[in-house]
């Protein structure tokens, strides 16, 4: 008897084992280019790279970029769409993969880009109106109208792409006591103190630190331990390190490139993201480059490249690391899909598994708990 309780109590332990390594897949994508509805929802299988299609989003206009609250319950998105972008919020059900449109409001600029959100807030970055909108949250998860816009103005030494204030990322401070916002058009990462609870200064300007002229930042990233900030510069594919305080500022440690030195053409720096355990910094690059830089990282927040790699398509806006850490996927903004990389957790190298999802434009991905 007790040999057959031990049979049972094994099988349901592995059961429930490989269930936890079953996640939701939330890709955003654009709509105007191909034939899409929107949000996706996938089930993924970390333990096998399988994936299957669960739900989808009705006639949801260019959601480029996801939110998920702590709580699983809710998403939200920015709607790109020129001046008349707005920001949406959905209930969301983690088993069926449904998606329940909730409200929206104008992003109060043009083209947002970025979205984070707490139990508090939803907070956007207007990349074309170069502005940070902060929206309120109601009891049943939908936003409220825009509480506080902060406009930025400037522009950089890059007529053509500097123009004007650019922002093009929000994040939070590991300990939620400030939120940093990078602005490509301005060459600065700015640090805003997080006030909550406030009505309408839930954002208040605490500095900003400059990076090289004409880099354009884009996309930053925390160190595991938070002790330093990652950040990609768009334009020139620079990649900078910072020592980071947490009475919210940064000072600047190293910077490379994640350029080869013979590369010849077009660049445009993409996502980064940390490995689930920390040991290892993903970049992507887009135009010419296609390609994804691994690196090493270190305690003291050093670097060290250990391979670039072929994304396999074109226009690798984003990308996602499993909970696990088993495998990293690429979205391919223009080649209309979504590559999957084996990952070796030990050295940090992709390998290509032969296996891609077929979606329209996706440019943004979100490994979710089912």
């Amino acid at each position: 008897m007790k040999k057959i309780h031990m049979v049972l109590f094994t099988a349901m332990a592995c059961a429930s084992l490989q269930a936890q390594h079953k996640f939701n897949l939330l890709i955003g994508t654009y709509t105007n280019t191909c034939q899409s509805s929107g949000i996706y929802v996938y089930e993924f299988d970390a333990d096998t790279g399988a994936f299957s299609q669960k739900n989808a989003s009705e006639n949801v206009l260019s959601p480029s970029y996801l939110s998920v609250s702590a709580d699983n319950k809710y998403i939200y998105a920015v709607n790109e769409n020129g001046t008349q972008s707005t920001v949406s919020a959905f209930g969301y059900n983690s088993g069926s993969g449904k998606l329940t449109f909730l409200n929206k409001n104008d992003a109060l600029g043009a083209d947002p880009c970025h979205i984070i959100n707490d139990d508090k807030n939803v907070i956007a970055a207007n990349y074309s109106g170069g502005s940070i909108a902060v929206f309120k949250k109601n009891a049943d998860g939908s936003i409220g109208a825009a509480a506080q816009l902060v406009q930025h103005e400037g522009k950089g030494p890059n007529a053509a792409r500097q123009e004007k204030a650019h922002v093009h990322m929000v994040a939070f401070s590991p300990d939620k006591k400030f939120v940093l916002v990078n602005d490509l058009g301005l060459d600065k990462v700015f640090i805003y103190k997080y006030n909550p609870n406030s009505k309408n200064e839930i954002l208040t300007l605490k500095e900003s630190v400059d990076v090289k002229p004409g880099s354009g930042p884009r996309h930053l990233t925390f160190s595991k331990d938070g002790k330093y900030v990652y950040l990609v510069q768009e334009l020139d594919g620079s990649l900078t390190t910072f020592s980071y305080y947490k009475s919210g500022s940064l000072k600047q440690i190293a910077a490379t490139s994640i350029l080869p030195k013979d590369f010849k053409g077009g660049t445009g720096a993409a996502a980064i993201k940390l490995s689930p355990d920390g040991n290892f910094l993903y970049v992507s690059d887009r135009v010419d480059a296609n390609a994804i830089s691994v690196y090493k990282t270190a305690k003291d927040g050093k670097l060290t490249l250990v391979e670039q790699v072929s994304t396999l398509g074109k226009g690798p806006r984003d990308f996602a690391i499993d909970p696990t850490g088993n495998y990293l996927l690429v979205g391919h903004q223009y080649t209309n899909d979504i590559i999957i990389f084996k990952r070796d957790k030990t050295t940090g190298k992709l390998t290509d598994t032969g296996k891609k999802i077929e979606l329209c434009s996706p440019v943004g991905l979100v490994f979710t708990k089912i």
